[in-house]
């Protein structure tokens, strides 16, 4: 996690409301686990939609404590691909990335893993500081270091398994895995409202079967995010040149079509447009080319991510107006694939 100015908490140590009231001596007993030195300071962190996160600053470094998960084995998957990109990519992730499994501190288990080095994008005095030249480097930047992330191949896609904490392979072929996965997702947009019509559902087959030709065949097998942008990264400035320093919030993480992790960023930077697009298109492939049919596969992989964010905006009743449908709201993004190259 990135070591970046954040809002203090208030008196009564209250960090985000997922986390509660935390004591000085809860944090300190939770530094005291690991050996990580005396409490200096606490902050909330920047950013982030659930608020799992505190920033700490101790007489041995800077750390960040993670709370309240959000299903069994989220920290133990964010450990074991933390020290996958750790290890064995170029990229760099938190660690290590250490975990105490007791409730008895807070109540519930706890993570804790070392600042990165740089500054959170979304932060608000980040935002503040950056000219409309810092953020065209970022994003560039930012392509840049995606490809790293997906420069180390694996044997095969795979996800993680809690119990063996480790990989196992993919129930299914890559291909029927990811049609499956927009399936589900749908599904759940259904039962989330009323507002995802059988035209959107008629929409979203129609864009999974133009697809199908560009997903079949064999994938390169990389790490993939799927929440990868500028919020889970931390960035830095050297001589006016930006560079990304490491990435985080690796709980969705699996292995897989790197593609799909370009997804977020261009509905990020494509609506509204502000010239970021085809500088963090344009980077990832000059490093990392795309394989032949691209524009296809980002169409569904664009729909799948439009899927997972429409389906929590229905279900929890925030971000979309009533009476705007599925369609309505995705096909704008899905359109953004016309700057991928064919």
């Amino acid at each position: 996690m990135p070591e970046a100015a954040s809002r203090p908490p208030s008196p009564e140590g209250a960090y985000s409301q997922r986390l509660g009231v935390l004591s000085d001596s809860q944090l300190q007993a939770a530094l005291d686990r690991f050996d990580l030195g005396q409490l200096i300071d606490a902050r909330s962190a920047p950013g982030g939609l659930f608020g799992q996160n505190v920033l700490l600053q101790t007489t041995a470094g800077g750390f960040v404590l993670r709370g309240q998960a959000h299903y069994d084995g989220q920290f133990q998957k964010e450990r074991f691909f933390s020290r996958l990109i750790h290890e064995q990519t170029p990229a760099e992730a938190p660690w290590p990335y250490v975990i105490e499994k007791s409730p008895e501190i807070f109540g519930w288990s706890f993570a804790i893993m070392p600042l990165l080095d740089g500054v959170h994008l979304s932060a608000p005095e980040t935002q503040q500081s950056l000219t409309q030249d810092d953020r065209i480097a970022i994003a560039s930047a930012i392509g840049e270091y995606l490809a790293l992330l997906h420069s180390t191949e694996f044997n095969r896609p795979a996800v993680y398994d809690y119990v063996a904490d480790d990989l196992k392979p993919m129930p299914a072929p890559f291909a029927d895995w990811i049609v499956g996965e927009v399936r589900t997702w749908l599904d759940r947009c259904l039962q989330a409202s009323q507002e995802t019509t059988p035209e959107d559902v008629a929409w979203v087959e129609s864009i999974v079967e133009t697809a199908r030709p560009a997903i079949a065949g064999d994938v390169r097998p990389v790490v993939v995010h799927t929440d990868f942008t500028e919020g889970n990264v931390v960035a830095a400035r050297d001589d006016s040149a930006w560079r990304i320093n490491g990435v985080f919030d690796l709980g969705e993480a699996y292995i897989g079509d790197g593609e799909y992790d370009l997804s977020r960023v261009i509905c990020a930077y494509a609506i509204p447009d502000t010239g970021r697009l085809l500088p963090f298109v344009h980077a990832y492939p000059g490093v990392h080319p795309l394989r032949p049919h691209a524009r296809e596969r980002m169409a569904l992989y664009i729909l799948l991510d439009r899927l997972i964010i429409w389906e929590y905006g229905q279900r929890n009743g925030v971000w979309f107006k009533p009476g705007v449908n599925l369609r309505a709201f995705a096909e704008r993004f899905v359109d953004a694939t016309r700057v991928v190259a064919a």
